[in-house]
């Protein structure tokens, strides 16, 4: 991606000037159901799901551009969220793992997925909202930090002696501290320089499609020492807001664009392995003969996956926090259940059965249709990668071995799928024994199966039952071209198609379409010709028109949207139209109804 480091003192500035960095630590907790208790939200702030993002210690002995501590502010300038909980500054959704003095900052859900809103200046807390943080800022601001301290032995002395913990720190030591962080400023800086697009993402939005498919296919996959295939790593430029996560293990259909099956364990667990190996979990699939070794120095924390998962079904939407007016959101609801036609929303966004996958799982139909809005992502869908130690790797029954370069989505479900699957194998737990991916073997043309087990376990036989919702090697022949449907076979749904998932707490989510391109539920239901070209991002909420206020003080980042001459941006306003036609009281009947889900 293109170099960006120039412009990191604006997204930061930016980003300082939200009220955000003086969130209230004691906030109103919203009511979000009899399942969300006080021990299941202090879980959720720091459970391990095993990213592995920097040394502690490093963090620490960082430095901002001002003088001031990496971590003096908690993080807050970006948006992130005081942990008063936390010994080592760190903030909601960011945990220090490891014996002392060798801890690993890594995130976890609750850095993304936690909201703080501000109404006539009272704060409050949403569990498992969208969060209004600035990773961009941060992904940039920690590169330039320790570029910085790299930049020369006077630079390095000072950090070295934090690190260390000594004023005259053993020359030896400080030169292997210095082949440390040598090794891992080489490939984050590598993936920052690549991946970060010139014009950053905005607050409350990120290409995480892009950055998994990046951080996966650019620096795991690539021959030791770095592990590295820079040539992987592409501009990351399809920013979409974080999802709320409240009722999202019961979605039949999961991503964006709904290529995901979702709504049981197992495909939960896969769509959390996908998650973490995009923010920062070590992985480093190593061949052996004719198999791939996947749990090789692999820190995934499945136990922890599955923890957080459990959690998530306990969060329920959110519960609106003031009057609402009875009768008018009666009429609302009548407006809600006509026809879509009509200007209705039942029809893509009631609540009806969907795809049941086990016997005991039932979902909820996500509905993923092309509704004209921003086509950005799809060209990320489409991003083709040199498969490196993967290549010619296949799950049996599952996948068809990787060519050589591959689309980049088929290296992520192998990759997904080969992880579960061996550690379901070992019985649960890190292995070297077990190999269910195949490679070809170097003495043959063809692939050489080897699934070196006897009996599979019951819990491998239900992995393989699902194996064809989570595999997608053979779901893009070719690249699609823009505007047109894939090509068939096809697993991905055609092209510009997003998910619509059912409403509840849909209030707590501005701003709205899958990129945040529209700040409020009210602008929403005009034509999107007519909805603003440019609004603040910011915790000050607007409980009339449902969204984010016109005015953050103070001032916040402003985040500039096209219209529909330029669907494909990755900023566009454009499309869904429903409910545009409907009466100015209809419309006012409508969203007091949505306050109620």
């Amino acid at each position: 991606m293109l170099r960006v480091f120039s412009l990191l003192g604006l997204t930061v500035a930016a980003m300082t000037s939200s009220s955000a960095q003086g969130a209230d630590a004691n906030p109103i907790y919203v009511d979000q159901g009899p399942d969300w208790t006080e021990s299941a939200r202090a879980d959720f702030y720091v459970r391990d799901q095993g990213s592995r993002l920097i040394m502690l210690s490093w963090m620490q002995a960082l430095k901002q551009r001002n003088g001031e501590p990496f971590l003096a502010d908690g993080l807050s300038r970006y948006g992130y969220l005081r942990n008063p909980g936390s010994t080592a500054s760190l903030p909601i959704g960011f945990h220090a793992s490891g014996p002392e003095g060798f801890q690993v900052v890594g995130m976890t859900c609750s850095a993304c997925h936690t909201r703080q809103i501000e109404v006539e200046g009272k704060e409050y807390r949403l569990d498992g909202g969208p969060g209004l943080v600035d990773f961009y800022a941060l992904l940039g601001d920690l590169d330039k930090a320790v570029g910085d301290v790299l930049a020369s032995d006077a630079s390095f002395a000072p950090f070295a002696a934090a690190v260390l913990r000594s004023v005259t720190p053993n020359t030896a030591d400080v030169e292997n501290l210095r082949r440390q962080v040598d090794g891992w400023y080489l490939r984050f800086h590598t993936l920052m320089s690549r991946a970060l697009p010139k014009n950053g993402w905005g607050v409350g939005r990120l290409d995480a499609v892009g950055m998994i498919f990046n951080r996966l296919s650019g620096l795991d996959i690539g021959p030791p020492p770095d592990f590295m295939i820079p040539e992987n790593i592409n501009p990351a430029d399809a920013p979409v807001r974080y999802p709320f996560l409240w009722n999202a293990p019961r979605q039949d259909k999961t991503q964006w664009p709904g290529f995901a099956k979702n709504g049981s364990d197992i495909l939960g667990l896969a769509r959390n392995v996908g998650e973490v190996l995009g923010v920062f979990a070590t992985f480093e699939p190593k061949r052996q003969g004719a198999t791939i070794n996947f749990l090789n120095n692999n820190s995934i924390n499945f136990d922890g996956l599955g923890e957080l998962e459990n959690l998530v079904k306990r969060i329920g939407p959110p519960k609106w926090p003031w009057k609402i007016d009875a009768a008018l959101a009666m009429r609302g609801k009548m407006v809600f259940e006509k026809d879509p036609a009509e200007g209705g929303c039942s029809g893509c966004h009631g609540i009806e059965d969907g795809e049941q996958r086990l016997p005991f799982d039932k979902t909820w139909r996500t509905v993923v249709q092309n509704v004209g809005t921003d086509t950005r992502e799809y060209d990320v869908l489409a991003w083709k990668a040199k498969t490196g130690v993967l290549s010619g790797a296949y799950i049996p029954f599952a996948t068809a071995p990787l060519k050589e370069t591959d689309q980049v989505l088929n290296v992520l479900a192998t990759s997904v799928i080969g992880s579960i699957a061996e550690h379901l194998l070992a019985g649960g737990v890190p292995s070297t024994k077990a190999r269910v991916a195949a490679s070809p073997d170097p003495g043959s043309s063809e692939p050489l199966v080897a699934l070196q087990l006897i009996k599979l376990p019951p819990t491998m036989q239900d992995l393989i039952t699902v194996f064809d919702a989570i595999s997608t090697s053979e779901a893009i022949k070719k690249a699609p071209v823009r505007g047109a449907e894939r090509p068939s076979p096809s697993r991905l749904p055609p092209w510009g198609s997003y998910e619509a998932r059912v409403l509840q707490g849909i209030w707590a989510a501005a701003p709205y379409l899958h990129n945040g391109s529209v700040p409020t539920l009210a602008e929403l239901l005009k034509p999107s010709a007519q909805r603003k070209s440019q609004f603040r991002i910011g915790p000050k909420y607007d409980i009339e028109n449902v969204g984010l206020a016109a005015t953050q003080e103070p001032p916040s980042e402003a985040l500039s949207v096209t219209d529909c001459n330029d669907i494909n941006s990755g900023n566009s306003r454009c499309g869904h139209e429903y409910g545009t036609t409907l009466s100015e009281q209809d419309k006012k009947a409508l969203l007091e109804y949505l306050k109620t889900l």
